[in-house]
Parts: C-alpha cells; sequence; structure tokens
C-alpha cells in the first residue's frame, strides 16, 4: 500500500516530473524537455516539443533492443483453424512494406484511412502500416453495418479503406466488400480499396475502385517511420452505442506511448518477453491499446485470437491458448467469462489445459460483479483483476498497481486511482462527496497522458459531451463511491440509477445480489416507469445451462435477496427468465434497449449490438 502512495504522490505532486521519467524510458526521435501544455480547455497536448512515432517504437526499437526474433505476433484462429506467427523482424517487414503500399494510394501524413477487418494479423499491420508514414487509421468493427460505415466514411473523410473479402461469425461467412460497395454508394466521400482476399470467400474486384493486398505488396519495399510531433493524431476510434452522427476519440502519438507502456508494468505486471492474450477486437480500444500497440511497444508478445470464449469449438477456448502460447496474463470483458461460466460453471474443460504460465486474470469493459470474480478467483486459484477505463481513457484510469506491489482485492472494486488520474465522486452540483456517498465519477483536469486529445472535427461535442457538466473535470458518464480506504466502486452508467419514491437506488448493487444466485449466470436490472413511485426496478435473468430450478421458485428466492440486502424501498417484484441479453460487440449490456422494449417505445438498435435477435427473445419473453 505504501509503495502505491508513494508513485501517486510523486505523479501529483511533480506530474512534470513524472510523466517526463516516464517518456525517457522511450526511443524518441527528439526527447521531449516539456511534459504538458494546458490548453483554454482544461485538457492538455503532452509532450509538445518531442517528435516520435509509435510504429518505430513497437517494431523498430524492439528490434535495436536485441528482440528481433522473438515473436511479437501470434495468430490463432479456430474458426478457420489456422494459426500463424511473427516474429519482430518479420512483423516489421510486412508493415514497412504495407506501408510503402499505402504511399503508392497517395496517402500522405494526416491523410485518414477506415480499417474494416476481420480478428487477422492485417489489421495490426494495417494500424502499424498506418502509423510508420503519419496516417490516421480509424478502424470500423468489421461486420458493421453499411450505413454505419458510410457515416463514418463521411465524417473522418478518409483517402482509402481497407478490407478483406470476409470475416467469419462462428460457422457463418460473411462477405465485407458488398457491405463496403453499399457503403460507399451511399457516402459523399469515395476512397479507393485495398482488399485482402480470403480463401472462405473470394471478393469481386472492381477496375480503378479496388486493389488486391498481396499483389500490391509484389512491388512493395519498406519503408522508414517517420518522425511525428508526439502530438500528431495517431487513430480516430468512434465510441459505440452512437446513433447518428458517430463521436471519433482522437488519440496521440507521443502521450499514447508513454502511458500504455507505464501502464504494462504497473497495471499488469509483465515484462518484456512474455506474452499476453486479450480477447478483444481490434474495433474497440482494448484491441487497440492491449491487442496492438501496448504489448509491442513494451516488448511482449500478443496474441490475436478471431474467435470466441465459447462455441469455437467449447467453454475451454480461452485456457487451450493460455496453454499454447505459455500466456503470463490475460484480459477480457467479464461477459466473457460469465459466458465460460453459463457453459461450463465447474471448469471441467480447464482441468484439460496446463495452466502453469498464467499468473493473472484481468476483466474490464463493464462492470466486474462479485459473483463472476469470486466464481473466476475460486476456479483458477489465481489473482482476479478488475480495472476501470473507457474507450475515451486509452487506458486504465483505475486498477490494481500489480507492476509496484499488488493491493488485497475488493469485490466489486477495480481498487485504487491510476497515478496521474485524480478522481473525485460529485453530487449534481458539483460538490465532493464523503466515502461511501454515491454520484459521478469525475476526473480533474487535466487528464494525463494517453487519453482523448479531442472529438474529431467537434470541439463542442468535446466540450458538451465531457467537460461542461461539472467544470474543471472531465464527467466518465459513470456512478459509484469511494470507500473510507480509497477503493474505487463503479456501478455503472449515471443513467443506470433508479428512482424509485425519491431513493435514487443502483441497478449494479440489485444486479449484484441476483448474480450471487447459484442459478444464474447472468442478469440486468433496468428501470420502468410508475405512476405511483415514478421507476420500479426489472429484473431479467439467464440461467446456467445446468439449472432446473422452476422459475417461480427463481423469482420468489431473488425477490427475497433483494429485499433482505437492501430492502423493501427496491420494489423488486417483476423478473424475467431470458435466453439471452441484447449487448454490444465489446460485451456491454444494452440496458437502454431492454428499457425501450419495456416501455413500449421504438427500439433503436445501435450498430454495435451483437446478435439483434436478443431483443426480438426479451419481447417474446414478456408476452
Amino acid at each position: 500500500m505504501q509503495a502505491y502512495k508513494n508513485v501517486y504522490s510523486e505523479a501529483q505532486q511533480d506530474p512534470e516530473g513524472f510523466w517526463l521519467e516516464q517518456a525517457r524510458r522511450l526511443n524518441w526521435f527528439k526527447t521531449p524537455k516539456v511534459a504538458a501544455q494546458v490548453k483554454k480547455n482544461g485538457l492538455a497536448d503532452w509532450f509538445p516539443d518531442g517528435e516520435v512515432n509509435i510504429s518505430y517504437l513497437a517494431l523498430d526499437a524492439q528490434i535495436e533492443a536485441g528482440r528481433g526474433e522473438q515473436v511479437a505476433l501470434y495468430y490463432d484462429s479456430p474458426v478457420t483453424q489456422s494459426k500463424a506467427s511473427y516474429t519482430f523482424n518479420q512483423l516489421r517487414e510486412q508493415v514497412a512494406c504495407f506501408a510503402h503500399v499505402l504511399k503508392q494510394q497517395g496517402v500522405e501524413k494526416g491523410d485518414r484511412v477506415i480499417i474494416y477487418l476481420p480478428m487477422i494479423p492485417q489489421a495490426a499491420i494495417a494500424m502499424l502500416a498506418c502509423a510508420r508514414i503519419g496516417a490516421i487509421h480509424s478502424v470500423v468493427f468489421g461486420g458493421f453495418a453499411a450505413h454505419e460505415l458510410a457515416v463514418r466514411i463521411d465524417d473522418a473523410a478518409p483517402k482509402l479503406i481497407i478490407t478483406a473479402s470476409c470475416g467469419i461469425e462462428g460457422t457463418k461467412v460473411l462477405p465485407y466488400k458488398p457491405i463496403v460497395d453499399k457503403a460507399l454508394a451511399e457516402a459523399i466521400y469515395k476512397p479507393r480499396t485495398i482488399v485482402y482476399q480470403r480463401e472462405q470467400c473470394q471478393a469481386e474486384m472492381q477496375e480503378g475502385q479496388d486493389t488486391d493486398w498481396e499483389r500490391a505488396l509484389t512491388t512493395a519495399s519498406p519503408v522508414e517511420a517517420v518522425p511525428l510531433p508526439a502530438t500528431h493524431p495517431l487513430y480516430i476510434l468512434y465510441t459505440s452505442g452512437t446513433t447518428g452522427k458517430p463521436k471519433g476519440v482522437v488519440r496521440d502519438h507521443g502521450g499514447y506511448a508513454v502511458a500504455l507502456n507505464f501502464s504494462m508494468n504497473y497495471v499488469y505486471g509483465l515484462k518484456p518477453g512474455e506474452i499476453f492474450f486479450t480477447a478483444s477486437d481490434v474495433g474497440w480500444v482494448v484491441g487497440h491499446s492491449y491487442i496492438v500497440y501496448g504489448p509491442l511497444l513494451f516488448g511482449c508478445s500478443s496474441v490475436l485470437y478471431e474467435g470466441k470464449p465459447v462455441n469455437t469449438p467449447d467453454a475451454g477456448a480461452f485456457w487451450r491458448i493460455v496453454q499454447d502460447y505459455k500466456v503470463s496474463a490475460i484480459f477480457s470483458a467479464p461477459t466473457a467469462f460469465r459466458a465460460i461460466k453459463k457453459e461450463d460453471p465447474e471448469g471441467e474443460f480447464m482441468q484439460h489445459y496446463n495452466l502453469s504460465s498464467l499468473k493473472r486474470i484481468y476483466m474490464a469493459g463493464e462492470r466486474l460483479d462479485p459473483a463472476t470474480y469470486e466464481w473466476a478467483t475460486e476456479l483458477t486459484d489465481l489473482p482476479v483483476y478488475d480495472h476501470w477505463w473507457q474507450t475515451e481513457s486509452g487506458w486504465p484510469m483505475c486498477a490494481n498497481p500489480v507492476g509496484i506491489g499488488a493491493v488485497k482485492a475488493k469485490p466489486g472494486s477495480s481498487a485504487f486511482p491510476v497515478p496521474g488520474y485524480e478522481i473525485n465522486v460529485l453530487d449534481p452540483l458539483g460538490k465532493s462527496l464523503r466515502s461511501k456517498e454515491e454520484g459521478a465519477i469525475c476526473v480533474r483536469l487535466p487528464l494525463p497522458p494517453g487519453c482523448l486529445t479531442t472529438v474529431w472535427g467537434d470541439e463542442q461535442r468535446l466540450h458538451s459531451s465531457y467537460l461542461s457538466a461539472f467544470p474543471g473535470y472531465y464527467c466518465s458518464g459513470d456512478g459509484g463511491y469511494i470507500d473510507e480506504q480509497g477503493y474505487v466502486f463503479i456501478m455503472g452508467r449515471t443513467d443506470d440509477v433508479i428512482n424509485v419514491a425519491g431513493h435514487r437506488l443502483s441497478t449494479g448493487e440489485m444486479e449484484e445480489i441476483l448474480a450471487a444466485h447459484k442459478d444464474v449466470a447472468e442478469c440486468a436490472v433496468v428501470a420502468q416507469p410508475d405512476e405511483l413511485k415514478g421507476e420500479l426496478p426489472v429484473g431479467f435473468v439467464i440461467l446456467k445451462n445446468a439449472s432446473t430450478i422452476d422459475h417461480e421458485q427463481l423469482q420468489q428466492e431473488l425477490i427475497q435477496s433483494i429485499r433482505a440486502e437492501i430492502g423493501a424501498i427496491a420494489c423488486l417484484k417483476t423478473l424475467h427468465v431470458v435466453p439471452r441479453l441484447p449487448k454490444t460487440r465489446s460485451g456491454k449490456i444494452l440496458r437502454r434497449l431492454i428499457r425501450q422494449v419495456l416501455q413500449g417505445d421504438d427500439v433503436a438498435v445501435p450498430s454495435t449490438i451483437d446478435d439483434p435477435s436478443s431483443i426480438d427473445a426479451i419481447k417474446k419473453t414478456m408476452r
């Protein structure tokens, strides 16, 4: 605990010195002498006098450090039954040559490139190649609908789109080229396209519009990474769940590299040469930060996995990856582990694999409920760490400081603020709340390096979305509290607080109680309007596969648990057993959609939904 306090205090008292020291751990083209330049809006430009390139840090600098023959990237695809690996030498060759292909297509420093690819090595290669020449990439999750892609094309105004002939969802082959063509027909901007042909599906190419990835490489030669100002934009990443005009979070090269490098040891406790398995997608911030950039620039090997936690082929998929690649740490969303828990509550599949290399399990992306935390801890007999961050932050805001000495974990808490983040819990008037009082989780400005620098093309939206609610603070949109020992508890989005007869009640707390039941695999609690009490909570639960409990009995037991833990004021009287819940592809439960179904509103299905039929399943259950 003292080690944490010392490091946190150092970052608070001398942020300039602290972050310049962290910056010196990287290979700069021009080493910065200034850490932060605070702007009028309260955010900071980090290392404004430095020059760097994150592609150089992730590849060339590793080779110069003697890691050329170390594997940089493992590719594992149970859906195509194929595997590949790339050493740092091989990956740099691929990236440097593809960077030449981009230049042949007329892409220059500052140009935008949309990457619409599945979880294949070419996604990471394309990202690193863009960064290498100073192009700004925007990865759009492969499989997004044509309209959503068109909206992002018109927002980013890219010079080029990079896509593949198809993606694979479970056993289904999903052709990408028709989606891209349809998006281009709708969009105002008409960029050219590079297509990576996969053997599962060949795309039809249009003369003058489409370039074949492999054919273009035959005339390419490696190009060097260009020195860039540290503040140069690296990527635009559109936040999930956006409808209408998307919100593009912008990240820089220098601040992001420094923050990721710091986090690889401080948060994840890793050392160069170890293997990190992050089960996410490159269309999400987790994929950007901890599949591609973070592990590589720190000198770790990263596993890029094209599959699911279950059904590709079974609930032992993650454990097989750990065994096959001798993974040191695994990171995924709680929903992935809940899916494994539902299919294999006793961990029978886990017994088939040698997990001796695995030291820690990390979860983030949504609240880690205590039931899932306890299940994973007991099953694996390993430390399980919750940590909290967002697309906008780019790296963890609250975490257990494993790299300098882990502290005792508390179920339901993401531990302590990471150095550089001063976190406050505020009431609606902006007043700081006392310990254990629940309110809006906010971060005092300026934010540390690695966080968003702006919203692409829309400074006003940056202000209205994040900075205007509480002047002097970044408003996270999450609610929670800090206990008397300083542990931070994130209870869910602030719009997931239910107001029952004037009492503000947390859905996260109710979900915690429901999830603790031995037959419940997953759950959600949302508000339904009520004439008398304003709002009433309604519960939705998914049962474990092996459960045989009578639904009426389950309902009585759960209602009684809520009454015993929270009190009669909670008024939870309605529960529905459903086969699945609507979620984003990154695993967040879409409670807003459930509320819309409950209220009989038109359901605005977002592009980020993983399984649209889950909405019909809820409607059917409620009839």
